[in-house]
C-alpha cells in the first residue's frame, strides 16, 4: 500500500524508525549477534503470511480452472480476484518487508517507481473486482429472470479486462504525477496521491459497492415476501448465499482497506505527522486483506471444500476429475 505517497520530514522519520526497518545491510540484521529476536521473529511471520496469501489464493485459481463445473461469470471474477491477491503475496509482501521501508521512502528511482505502480495497480484491481462482483450479484438478485442472458461468460470477461486496463491506467497516472524535483512537484503530489488518488483507487468503487448492496438487500427482503415466479427455491436460495458469501468478502474487504486510506486523507491536515510504526500497521492490516479472502471462500462454499480436498490430497493427478460434481 505504499501506492499513496506520504510528504513527511525524512530525518524526523530516520530517527524514530525501529532497528526492524534499518534494511541497508539486511543479512546482517538477521544474522548478527546483537539483531533483535523480535525484529527476526516479525519477518517470519510475516513470511508466513506471505506463503499463506500465496497458496490460498492458489487454491482458488487452480479449483476455477480446472473444474468445469465452476466455469460460470461469477467465478471468473472472483478468478480475477484472486489473481491480484495472489500477485500481492508474490510481489507487494517481499518488498513491503525488505525494501520499501527505507529505499522507496526517500528515493525516487525507476525500481521504486515500478513496485509502487504495482502496488498502486493491484490493490485497485482487487476493489474493481469487487464492484464488478457487486454488479453480477445485483442482477442475479434484481434480475434473475435475465441474469443468465445478461451476465455471460463473455460479459465478465470484457469486465475484467477493463479492470485491469482502468487499474494500470489509474497506477501510471499517479506515478507519473508524482515525477519532478521536490520544489516543482510536492504540492501536486499531495493533493494527487493523498486526496484525488484514494478517490479514484478506493472511495468511489466502494460507495457504488455499497449502494449496489444496499440495493440488493432490499430487494431480498422484499422477495421474501413475495412469491418467486419462474424461480425454484433452490436456484434463489444459493444465489442469495452467493450474494452473502460475496458481501462478506467486500465487508472485509472495507475493514481493512478503509483505515488505511482515510489516514492517508486525512494526513494532510493534521497538525502532527502520525507515528510511522502506526501508518505501518494500517500498510500491513490492508495487505492482510488479500489473505482473507480465500479462507472466507473455504468458510462458506462447498465447492470450494471439496476442490481443495482433491486438489491437497493430490486426487487430481491420479485421473481427470474436471468435470467432477462439487458438492
Amino acid at each position: 500500500m505504499r501506492d499513496i505517497r506520504i510528504t513527511l520530514n525524512a530525518t524526523h522519520i530516520m530517527a524514530d524508525i525501529h532497528p526492524c526497518y534499518d534494511l541497508d545491510n539486511f543479512s546482517t540484521l538477521l544474522f548478527s549477534k546483537n539483531s533483535s529476536i523480535l525484529c527476526v521473529l516479525i519477518y517470519i511471520v510475516l513470511s508466513l503470511l506471505g506463503l499463506a496469501t500465496v497458496c490460498g489464493n492458489l487454491l482458488v485459481i487452480i479449483s476455477i480452472v480446472y473444474f468445469k463445473q465452476l466455469h460460470i461469470p461469477t467465478n471468473y471474477l472472483i478468478l480475477s480476484l484472486a489473481v491480484a491477491d495472489l500477485l500481492v503475496g508474490v510481489v507487494i509482501f517481499p518488498f513491503s518487508m525488505t525494501h520499501t521501508v527505507t529505499s522507496c521512502l526517500y528515493q525516487e528511482n525507476v525500481f521504486c517507481k515500478i513496485r509502487d505502480w504495482f502496488d498502486i495497480t493491484l490493490s485497485t484491481s482487487s476493489i474493481l473486482n469487487l464492484c464488478c462482483i457487486s454488479i453480477d450479484r445485483y442482477y442475479a438478485i434484481c434480475n434473475p429472470l435475465t441474469y443468465k442472458t445478461t451476465v455471460t461468460v463473455r460479459v465478465a470477461g470484457v469486465m475484467i479486462f477493463m479492470t485491469w486496463s482502468v487499474a494500470a491506467m489509474i497506477g501510471i497516472s499517479i506515478i507519473m504525477g508524482g515525477q519532478g524535483t521536490c520544489e516543482e512537484m510536492c504540492l501536486v503530489d499531495v493533493v494527487l496521491t493523498n486526496i484525488t488518488g484514494p478517490i479514484l483507487a478506493f472511495f468511489t468503487p466502494a460507495l457504488i459497492m455499497i449502494c449496489i448492496y444496499l440495493k440488493i438487500f432490499f430487494v431480498a427482503q422484499k422477495q421474501r415476501n413475495t412469491i418467486q415466479i419462474s424461480i425454484s427455491g433452490t436456484v434463489s436460495k444459493m444465489e442469495r448465499k452467493a450474494t452473502k458469501t460475496l458481501a462478506i468478502v467486500m465487508g472485509v474487504f472495507l475493514f481493512c482497506m478503509m483505515p488505511y486510506f482515510l489516514c492517508i486523507v486525512f494526513l494532510p491536515l493534521a497538525s502532527e505527522t502520525p507515528p510511522f510504526s502506526l501508518i505501518e500497521a494500517l500498510n500491513w492490516l490492508a495487505l492482510f486483506n488479500s489473505m482473507l479472502n480465500p479462507f472466507i471462500y473455504g468458510f462458506f462454499y462447498s465447492w470450494f471444500r471439496s476442490a481443495c480436498k482433491m486438489l491437497l490430497t493430490g486426487q487430481i493427478f491420479t485421473g481427470n476429475f474436471a468435470n467432477t460434481k462439487l458438492m
